[in-house]
């Protein structure tokens, strides 16, 4: 089985319901070194998607350079519209959905933030993932003529009001996108405890009423979905989760997490040493029970694009 470790590189001050056009700072990224052991121990490289603040930092790049140079890790490209020029004033408050941002701006978003990590890191992005899982279909469409591959943005069993309509139902292994065949998906590794549950309430949500609709929705993504991402579920959760997915025939696991929740006091879950040190222990405790079990083999988003052949006439299928 493949294991993917994808890290939103990202800026400081996240997760307190505030979306500044300038952040504090991204002292948090220089905490990347406490995922080295990975690596060092396990041979799982990082792929680290990185938003605009961070790439426009020349520390930051640096940090990033040396852990693509030495550390075989993927540099990919993760977007904050409320963050990344050029802006315009959509009217709502940010964080504004990608759906509503001017096509125009959208794209010029986009390729600020690719230019920026290129011109930071001497690497063109391949890899993608929307900040909070925005994947509109507009932002979709314009991946490929950014150089972008790979997306993982995709959070089964996740589905909230105004957001993407077809993530909830989403497999957990990767695919080629039915709406752009060029980009391979590689959602989050979650699953459901119990398929048929989850199947019926795919069935049934869509029938009711809006309100209605989103308390299901997060109901089973709370009592019945079990995912690998140590911030979001306990440790058993990550085991289970993992088991399910092999037991299913997945071959993928993608473990997900933020740069902040390795720095003390970057995010209200990880305000102590001792909270984060319990965080990079939770996660060795998993890689470490996860290793010997399912053969664990550690790759890049961009790694497994060979896997997943795109064949002719826009059909998918894996080679």
């Amino acid at each position: 089985m493949k294991l993917v470790v994808s890290v939103d590189v990202e800026e400081d001050g996240l997760f307190c319901g505030r979306y500044p056009r300038k952040p504090p700072g991204v002292a948090n990224v220089q905490a990347l070194a406490r995922l080295e052991f990975l690596g060092d121990k396990f041979g799982i490289p990082l792929t680290l998607l990185a938003t605009y603040p961070v790439v426009s930092d020349p520390e930051c790049c640096s940090i990033l350079r040396v852990f693509a140079a030495k550390r075989n890790a993927e540099i990919g490209a993760h977007l904050h519209p409320w963050c990344t020029p050029p802006f315009a004033e959509t009217g709502p408050e940010e964080p504004v959905r990608t759906a509503f941002i001017p096509a125009a701006v959208l794209r010029a978003k986009m390729q600020t933030l690719c230019s920026a990590i290129e011109a930071g890191t001497g690497i063109k992005p391949r890899a993608f993932r929307a900040g909070r899982f925005d994947l509109s279909h507009e932002l979709l469409q314009g991946l490929p003529e950014y150089g972008i591959g790979v997306d993982s943005s995709v959070v089964p069993l996740r589905q909230v009001a105004d957001g993407p309509t077809d993530h909830f139902t989403s497999p957990a292994d990767p695919y080629r996108h039915p709406l752009k065949p060029a980009i391979l998906e590689v959602p989050l590794t979650t699953v459901p405890v119990r398929q048929a549950a989850a199947r019926i309430v795919a069935a049934i949500a869509p029938r009711l009423p809006r309100p209605l609709q989103q308390l299901l929705y997060s109901g089973t993504r709370y009592l019945n979905a079990a995912g690998i991402h140590p911030a979001w579920y306990p440790l058993s959760s990550m085991k289970m989760a993992a088991r399910l997915h092999a037991r299913r025939g997945g071959t993928v696991l993608n473990m997900f997490l933020h740069s902040s929740e390795l720095h003390p006091g970057a995010t209200p879950a990880h305000r102590t040493e001792a909270a984060v040190a319990g965080f990079v222990e939770k996660i060795r405790h998993f890689v470490e029970w996860l290793s010997p079990r399912f053969s664990i083999e550690g790759t890049t988003l961009s790694g497994l694009v060979p896997m997943y052949a795109q064949a002719p006439g826009g059909a998918t299928g894996i080679s």
